[in-house]
């Protein structure tokens, strides 16, 4: 038996004749619109009620891109924090070597305008390492007796004494400085040319000018240098600078400290100055010398 809706229930036209009439007219709309631009206000109206609609659908895609790039530029920074570190600690390092190589530069050209001043012949040489013996300031350096180092030879730097060679080696050689408390420097007063023997203060990197009248001509800032009489140094190279003097009335000697003038504790390079001919020779072989001709003149006496 055939079901027939109620005759109240109007059905209307057949799906496919509400299909082509809306399709066609869709077309006719896009054409007059295409044409008079009839729906760009209708368009526009439209857009403006759907839009808070559309972002309110956008708000949790937007939230979810802004999470990810969150998290993505907090790990890109990280990555790019920790590589500029590493950077910065490559570069500190390189300026630390590039200003040793500075001043080491620095140091070489200063002894070098030092070696051509001298009138002796010098060699350049390196300080290796301290010596052994804590309770002596002495240093070894590069050069030994292949490169024609003998014992007794000055060291210098640029700006003054810093000791002699006592011990050679082949390759090596070991340089007692003038602060060792075993070490006697003669000096000279620059201001007044009083001669006198500085000693060396040991652990306190200091020198005394030892055994000075109270009332010698001996001021604060004095310079002193070699005198040459010893046969060591050559004469006017600085050595020290008087620093404080003490004197006291019921002494016969003044206590006077001095500062060395050159870095014996800074630079690494050195000059070896060679032995001068003409200096006076040491004290045991001018004795020998010298008790040597009255023997002879003895002799031709005898004779």
């Amino acid at each position: 038996m055939d079901y027939q809706p109620p005759p109240f229930f109007n059905r209307g036209p057949a799906p496919l004749v509400r299909l082509v009439f809306f399709a066609s007219l869709a077309v006719l709309v896009m054409v007059l619109d295409a044409r008079f631009r009839y729906a760009e206000s209708l368009r526009q109206v439209v857009a403006l009620l759907v839009y808070p609609l559309q972002r309110t659908a956008l708000v949790p895609v937007e939230l979810l891109s802004a999470a990810a790039e969150f998290f993505t530029t907090q790990v890109a920074l990280k990555r790019e924090n920790d590589e500029l570190k590493t950077r910065r600690l490559q570069d500190a390092n390189e300026l630390l070597i590039l200003e040793a190589l500075r001043a080491e530069n620095k140091q070489l050209r200063r002894l070098l305008d030092a070696r051509e001043r001298l009138s002796v012949d010098s060699t350049l040489a390196e300080i290796l390492y301290q010596g052994r013996d804590p309770f002596s300031r002495k240093v070894v350096i590069d050069k030994g007796g292949h490169q024609g180092i003998q014992a007794g030879q000055a060291v210098i730097d640029d700006i003054g004494v810093i000791g002699q060679v006592t011990r050679v080696h082949p390759l090596l050689s070991e340089v007692t400085l003038i602060t060792d408390k075993e070490q006697r420097t003669p000096v000279q007063v620059v201001r007044n040319g009083l001669r006198a023997v500085i000693f060396g203060g040991g652990d306190r990197g200091t020198l005394d000018l030892s055994y000075m009248a109270a009332n010698a001509d001996v001021q604060a800032d004095d310079v002193l240098v070699t005198s040459g009489i010893d046969g060591t140094y050559p004469a006017g190279l600085p050595v020290a600078k008087v620093s404080r003097i003490e004197r006291d009335a019921a002494y016969s000697f003044a206590r006077i400290t001095c500062i060395p003038t050159a870095g014996t504790d800074q630079h690494r390079q050195v000059l070896v100055l060679s032995q001068e001919a003409g200096l006076p020779a040491p004290s045991g072989e001018a004795e020998s010398r010298a008790s040597g001709l009255p023997k002879q003149k003895r002799a031709r006496k005898r004779e």
